[in-house]
């Protein structure tokens, strides 16, 4: 009976562990999708203008997975544009396992969609202050479709290295008409967090956060798994942290995993620990 007692009094936080994991697993696999789709564009432009000259002729470009591929194309100006490049990866995104194409061709259906959803997004954010602009710094606009539903993620990125920008990102969701059904500033402001130097020794170096007001959400967001993910591999940083009030999310730089925590259970390792070091 008395072991009944313990497992019905320790279900509860077990539930909420569990319901925790599905929280991250769920953060991720959206946070992966803008990764993959931001490293084809990354990436996608860099070979693409290295094979085209005709620079006048770019319209704009977007990426998407095409069956798991993470696809980047560019398309030309005019009422109905054309495809004029497309870039294919696989998982590794090296430039020398990549495939150019440069046949001129029409859109495919996906692409169209894409397409008049990214315009959809332009011409919001063009004509709306509600979007802030900074410098030294681009917005990146991101299109993904489902059969569930027509979004733009709207990210920061900066044009000079040595400095990573979470926040002044958007959600913007549409119907199928293409036509604007909620947008949300997910981060209140911008966070600049400069690279940790090669000769920085501090015991802390690999170590960043920044801070959730209740109006952005109890969890890290896509966006910032996405541009973590993304210079990850430049910044030498091992954890970075997002703090809520009741919550804490730990993204491990260096595999890519994300674990969530309550504060309430933070403080009850906190205070196991204390105990165990006052006993040695």
């Amino acid at each position: 009976m008395k072991k009944l007692i313990l497992i019905l009094s320790c279900l509860p936080f077990f539930v909420k562990a569990q319901n925790l994991d599905e929280k991250a697993q769920e953060i991720m696999a959206e946070g992966k999708l803008l990764y993959q789709t931001e490293m084809a564009s990354w990436y996608g432009t860099d070979m693409f203008l290295m094979q085209f000259s005709e620079r006048e002729e770019i319209a704009g470009y977007f990426s998407y997975l095409d069956n798991e591929v993470p696809t980047c194309v560019f398309f030309s100006h005019g009422e109905i544009p054309e495809v004029i490049g497309t870039i294919t990866f696989d998982s590794t995104y090296l430039l020398e396992k990549a495939n150019s194409d440069l046949t001129v061709r029409n859109f495919t259906p996906l692409e169209n969609e894409l397409y008049q959803l990214r315009e959809a997004a332009l011409e919001e954010v063009v004509n709306d202050t509600f979007y802030k602009n900074y410098r030294n710094a681009n917005l990146n606009l991101i299109p993904l479709i489902t059969e569930k539903e027509k979004k733009v993620y709207i990210l920061t990125g900066p044009t000079q290295s040595g400095v990573v920008l979470l926040g002044n990102d958007y959600l913007l969701q549409f119907n199928n008409d293409f036509e604007l059904v909620s947008k949300k500033e997910l981060h209140r402001n911008l966070i600049p967090i400069e690279y940790r130097t090669a000769d920085d020794k501090s015991e802390n170096a690999g170590i960043t956060m920044h801070n959730h007001s209740p109006e952005t959400g109890d969890f890290i967001t896509p966006t910032d798994v996405c541009t973590l993910m993304l210079y990850g591999k430049f910044t030498g940083w091992d954890l970075h942290y997002t703090v809520s009030k009741h919550y804490l999310s730990t993204f491990d730089c260096k595999t890519n995993q994300l674990h969530i925590i309550t504060m309430e259970a933070l403080e009850k390792i906190d205070k196991d620990q204390k105990k165990r070091k006052k006993k040695k």
